[in-house]
């Protein structure tokens, strides 16, 4: 604001001086005339030539005029207005120079349209994720599940110090049994038909029995892979056994001879099915 009115004030000094010089020249002609009415003619008119030439030379026309203030219209420091140059940001809007590469300018605009949908991208790849981990979850599960079915049970030949191997007991376990019980071996009849139920379990109906499987888990095995009948042999032979090993106690002789009877009917291999009952 300051400089502004300083300009204003130096172009006003400046028209200023020049209206007094353009002023002052004229009372010299004036003066000049009075003083040569006492001179002769001849002298007079000399004298006036004189002093008009003298007047010209000191007088401004418009011309020179104009030229004055012209320049001062020009002058830089008398000027209202005046040009600055600065630094700014190119905008994104600036368009791209043609000198830029087709690649960079492809480069810039990825960029651009992913800072615009981050969003977006972000959930598209979750849900990417989410969908990959679901299928990898299933097929493994489908991959156990066969696995577990595929596993061939392979049989003991001992359940802790018992022999169950199939070759290793009589072709008829309940009659045997029954012999060594009338001799009055109670415990090896005990022990024989017990023996014989594990390797039925294990070689015949394919339960899966460990070298280390107890009385109780050969009563939940029996449960759930043999037929009711067959679970319900199984759980009174062990809950005889179990009184006499580990009791001490004699167990009653009926009991015993019923189990001896029907070994063969509820530990005996499954039929197989006809071929009438096959799938054509």
């Amino acid at each position: 604001m300051r400089s502004r009115f300083e300009q204003a004030a130096r172009m006003l000094t400046c028209a200023i001086a020049v209206a007094l010089l353009s002023l002052a020249p004229m009372a010299v002609p004036a003066t000049a005339s009075a003083g040569a009415a006492t001179v002769p003619s001849a002298a007079s008119a000399g004298s006036s030539a004189g002093t008009l030439t003298a007047a010209d030379a000191s007088h401004p026309g418009e011309p020179v005029v104009e030229a004055a203030m012209r320049k001062l219209r020009h002058d830089p420091n008398l000027m209202s207005t005046a040009s600055i140059h600065t630094l700014r940001w190119v905008s994104s809007s600036d368009e791209p120079s043609a000198a830029d590469p087709s690649w960079l300018r492809w480069i810039v605009n990825l960029f651009a349209w992913l800072a615009e949908s981050g969003r977006l991208i972000v959930w598209i790849l979750c849900a990417v994720v989410v969908g990959v981990l679901a299928v990898y979850l299933l097929r493994l599960l489908r991959g156990v599940r066969r696995g577990e079915a595929e596993v061939d049970v392979v049989a003991p030949t001992h359940v802790r110090d018992l022999d169950i191997r199939p070759e290793s007991l009589p072709e008829d376990i309940g009659a045997a049994a029954r012999e060594l019980w009338n001799q009055a071996e109670h415990r090896a009849a005990l022990a024989l038909l017990y023996r014989g139920a594990l390797s039925r379990l294990a070689h015949v109906h394919a339960v899966p029995i460990r070298h280390s499987t107890t009385e109780g888990e050969c009563v939940g095995l029996a449960a759930r892979h043999l037929s009711a009948s067959g679970a319900h042999y199984i759980a009174q032979l062990v809950r005889i056994w179990q009184r006499a090993v580990y009791r001490g106690e004699e167990p009653a002789t009926e009991p015993v001879m019923m189990l001896c009877d029907g070994f063969a009917a509820a530990l005996s291999a499954p039929p197989a099915p006809s071929p009438e009952a096959l799938p054509a």
